[in-house]
Parts: C-alpha cells; structure tokens; sequence
C-alpha cells in the first residue's frame, strides 16, 4: 500500500506501509532548533496506533507533551538531577546531602534501569516494601519517596515526562513515637548538675527557650540585647563535614583523618520565615548569661594568644565553636549523672513546649517562642501530661461539686436538681412552686458561679513571651 500524504495544517496521519505495519505520525508543536516537532508511532495493530495518535494529541492539546527528544533512563535523569540541579545555592547543602544519599544507594539501584517515561507508582511502591523488607527502617523509605517525589516533579517541569506518578504512589506509613517529655522537677534536677559545667546556660536555654541544637551552638553575643532582655535568632550551626588533608592515604574515614580538613561552613541562615525570630528572655536567664560572659571573658585572658575570637555564646575552652557530637555526647553525660532517663537533645524542645502548654500560653504566642510555621506542630510537641491531666481534673471538679473541701453529701450533681423540678410540676400546689423557685434561683446562682470562676481563669492567663514559666518565675 502505498505511503498517504501528510495531512495538512500539522493535523495527524494514519498509514500502513509496504510491511503491514500501521504508522502514525503527530504534530507536537517545534523543536528547540526551530524545526517541527512530529512524533513518529508504528505498530501492527492499527487500533493501537490510533490510541497513542489520541493520546499524544490529548497531551498536545492540554500543553503535557513530553519534550521531543527526551527519552531516558531513570538513572540518567536521576545523576543530571542530582549534580545540575538540586545543587547549592537553590537548596541548603543539609538537603542536597539527604537527597544524594537517596539517589546513590536507593533509588539508582533500585529503579534506575527503567525507561523514565515508562516509571509508574507501582515501581515505586515495590521499592519502599522491598527497602523496609531488608530492614530498613520507615522513615528511611519514607524519605527516599520525598526525594523522588521532587527529582519527578522537576521532570514534569521539563516535560520529560507527561506526571509526576511519585504523587500516586503510598508513601511509607511512619508510625510517630510518642515523646515524653521532662517534667518540672526533672528539669530542676538537670539544671542543677549542668550547673556545675562550662555552658551551663547552653541548657537552660534548650529547656526553657526549646532552642535546637543548631540555634544554641549558633548563638553569638551580638544576638543578645541584655539589658532589653531579648535574643534574636538567625543563624544556626552546621554539622561539620570533612575531607582528607592527607591525600587519603591514613586509611581512616574523612572525619577521623589526623590532617581532616572542614569542607563546609560553620553556620547557616535558619531555613524558615518563622524560625527567624526574636524571643523574650527571662530574667533569671538574663542574670545567668551575664554571669556566663564573665567566665568567659576570664576563659579569653587564659588562653591568651590561643584564643580563636569568634564571638560564640557556647564555645571551647580556646573560643572556637562547639561541636554538635561533643553537645550530643555532653547531654547524655548530664541525664546519666542527674539520673534521669534516656531521652534525646531534642527532647528538650518537646518538654519547653510542653511547659508552654502548662502554662496555657496561647497557641500564637508559643508559635513565635519555638519557631514554628503551623499549628500541626504543635500537636507533635506538645504533651498532655500527668500535670495537664490533675489540673484539668481539678477544675471539672471545683466547676461541678465546688470547693474539694466541702463534703460531697451536701452537692448534687445538676440532672438531679432538674429531675426533682419535673417531678415537682407533675405534683403541683403552692408549695411545689415555692420550692421551684428556690431552685431556680439556686441554678441562676450556680450559672453566675459558673462565669466568674471562667472570667478569673481568663484573667489568671499570662501572654508570656519571656519564655516558659516555672523556671523563670514567670507565673504566680
């Protein structure tokens, strides 16, 4: 049969050739160079060549055709992706490394080999079951799903494929661990071993400010405005990453190398709007930051010309600035000798949020404090604790049966009073109406109880923006 002529205005052909093939062929739009972009389709059958010239006109039509030209592995788009663009300065270094990581070990052994455009969320979904069969944990899929999720979505963005199918794939179910945080007495019992070591107020401020790691370390003096009692946060410490500055022949591992040379910054900006943020200080934290800056300024005179000045709130005994491993391992030190149990550096962060929340400090107010962008994260660090629960306690008790003081005989709860006014009504006569009036009288009495015991608890809250609470003396 011989060859049709290409239809006219760019409109699509069907033709079967010499073979028995059927072909189709698709105008797509142009080409980078300038030069029409016409999609060649060959196949036996000819309803399935007919099927694919609809779909990519279908795709043509809605502005989703893929770029001409495009085609390829999961694995080479996966390695341009990572070394071109999820590259620094578009993205923190932090996540750059999280997302290579997922590349080289996850997803190139797992899914590269497959054609990119042919990728579904099947392929995907295996992957996760398959990585937390050999014992991996969760999260670990879980993070691996986000990173291609964003390497796919820049794909789409570029036309090379026509979806994101990371978006239809289940993402791994990560089952949070409920955190308890420290009470109060336990904060006061860590205090006071962390008080006899250098930085002692490196850990007041993460329990009673629910600073991070990176923000404390991060801190430098002109953050301070102590006579305002202020602190503004802005930056935060990096964990130190290393290279070999022995030409890698000590056969130790970058960080252990004798020569190891830092290959990455000391600070960062903090990554969010929210967690750039001005905090009240309490004044004994004031007080305890001045007495700091006296000890190291005695530090300073010490160490003479081995100093390193950096103006560090935290920092060794020469001024550099602490590692984020020697602030892990000097936490685990402080719960052992307090003799409190195991719990991790920011576990401190969940137990000042928590006391902002025995504090009924507002939802707003305690967002500002942490540093936090949404209220879900409030429900991941603050916790309903036994302190929470005796208090709610009370009051429903003091708001039903009064005063705990008064003997329960003389209350009856409310459903009673209202059962005697019907039965009373059904009885009728001058005395029954007597004695519902009195009751009446009695509930106007109870409801005006009511409203003043809610309007003192209104009165009774305090805004504070000074940190949290019991520590600080902040709340009578």
């Amino acid at each position: 049969m011989a060859k049709a002529k290409r239809n006219l205005n760019g409109r699509s052909t069907l033709y079967q050739s010499k073979d028995g093939k059927w072909h189709g062929r698709v105008s797509m739009g142009v080409r980078d160079d300038g030069k029409p972009d016409r999609r060649h389709i060959e196949r036996w059958d000819k309803n399935e060549v007919i099927a694919e010239i609809k779909r990519l006109e279908k795709l043509r039509d809605e502005g989703n055709a893929p770029k001409a030209g495009g085609r390829m592995k999961v694995e080479a788009w996966l390695t341009y992706w990572i070394n071109e663009v999820a590259v620094v300065p578009t993205i923190r270094q932090s996540t750059h490394d999280g997302y290579r990581v997922d590349v080289v070990h996850h997803l190139i052994p797992g899914i590269g080999q497959h054609w990119l455009d042919k990728l579904t969320f099947t392929h995907l979904e295996r992957l996760y079951a398959k990585m937390q069969t050999s014992g991996l944990k969760p999260a670990t899929a879980h993070h691996v799903h986000r990173t291609i999720r964003v390497a796919l979505g820049e794909a789409h963005r570029r036309q090379l494929v026509t979806r994101n199918v990371a978006k239809d794939a289940k993402a791994p179910v990560i089952e949070e661990e409920e955190i308890e945080p420290y009470d109060v007495d336990e904060i006061k019992d860590l205090l006071e071993v962390a008080a006899l070591r250098r930085n002692s107020a490196r850990w007041v401020l993460a329990l009673a400010l629910g600073l991070r790691q990176g923000e404390a370390l991060g801190l430098k003096w002109d953050d301070f405005d102590l006579d305002k009692g202020i602190l503004r946060i802005r930056r935060q410490a990096i964990r130190p990453k290393y290279a070999h500055g022995c030409g890698d022949v000590c056969g130790r591992k970058p960080g252990y190398c004798p020569q190891k040379i830092r290959t990455n910054p000391l600070t960062a900006v903090v990554k969010s709007k929210a967690g750039r943020r001005r905090i009240g200080l309490p004044p004994f934290v004031v007080a305890l930051l001045r007495r700091h800056k006296e000890a190291q300024d005695a530090e300073r005179v010490a160490a003479g010309d081995k100093w390193q000045e950096g103006g560090w709130v935290f920092a060794k005994p020469d001024g550099s600035i602490l590692n984020t491993n020697t602030d892990h391992h000097e936490w685990k030190d402080l719960l052992e000798e307090a003799g409190l149990r195991e719990g991790r550096l920011h576990d401190a962060r969940h137990t000042a949020a928590t006391v902002l929340l025995i504090l009924e400090v507002s939802e707003r107010t305690t967002m500002s404090i942490m540093g936090w962008s949404s209220t879900a994260n409030a429900k991941r660090y603050q916790h309903v604790i036994d302190a929470i629960r005796l208090s709610v306690a009370r009051r429903v008790g003091d708001l039903l049966w009064g005063n705990p003081g008064v003997e329960a005989s003389g209350w009856q709860p409310l459903e009673d009073h209202f059962r005697q006014m019907v039965e009373l009504l059904d009885t009728g006569g001058e005395l029954a109406l007597s004695r519902i009036a009195e009751m009446i009288t009695m509930l106007g009495e109870i409801e005006t109880a009511i409203r003043k015991a809610m309007e003192d608890e209104g009165s009774d809250r305090q805004e504070v923006v000074t940190g949290t609470g019991e520590l600080a003396g902040t709340r009578n």
